[in-house]
This record gives structure tokens, C-alpha cells and sequence, in this order.
């Protein structure tokens, strides 16, 4: 399963999420404004930084504000898509 570390304010995470529900991909979205937890997740994925979206994949690797080129290539990779 991929997780998506989301917030509803966010350009790029509603256009990956866009991305994945037209590839019906399924996904868990995780808002870091409702959980402390998640945003303390995303500073550490991040070096610092509180960027997102975050997508992390069932082989543990991670994209942060990836294009939708980048992630599609990403999923055909994984053989998700």
C-alpha cells in the first residue's frame, strides 16, 4: 500500500492525488494538519523541512513533490501501474 502524507491546502498533493485516483491507485492519505505524528514523520523524511506531498512506496523508498511524469514512473517501476 502507498502513503501519501497530505494536507488539504496543498497544490501538489491534491495533483498527485488526482494522478493516483485516475490510475486507481490505492492509496493512504494522511493529513499532517489533523496528526502531530505524520508532520513530525514528514520534518524527518524531509532533513527539516516540512515539504509534501510525501509518498512513500511498498518497497520503503520515497518521493517528495514529485512531478506527475516522476511518479508515474515511479509506479510503472514498481509495477504498480
Amino acid at each position: 500500500m502507498i502513503t501519501m502524507y497530505t494536507a488539504d491546502w496543498c497544490g501538489d498533493c491534491i495533483r498527485s492525488k488526482r494522478l493516483l485516483d485516475s490510475l486507481e491507485v490505492a492509496c493512504n492519505y494522511i493529513d499532517i494538519e489533523a496528526d502531530e505524528a505524520a508532520a513530525a514523520k514528514v520534518i524527518e523524511i524531509n532533513g527539516g523541512m516540512r515539504s509534501i506531498p510525501v509518498i512513500i512506496f511498498p518497497d520503503g523508498t520515497h518521493m517528495t513533490e514529485p512531478s506527475d511524469i516522476d511518479l508515474k514512473a515511479k509506479l510503472e517501476a514498481l509495477k504498480i501501474i
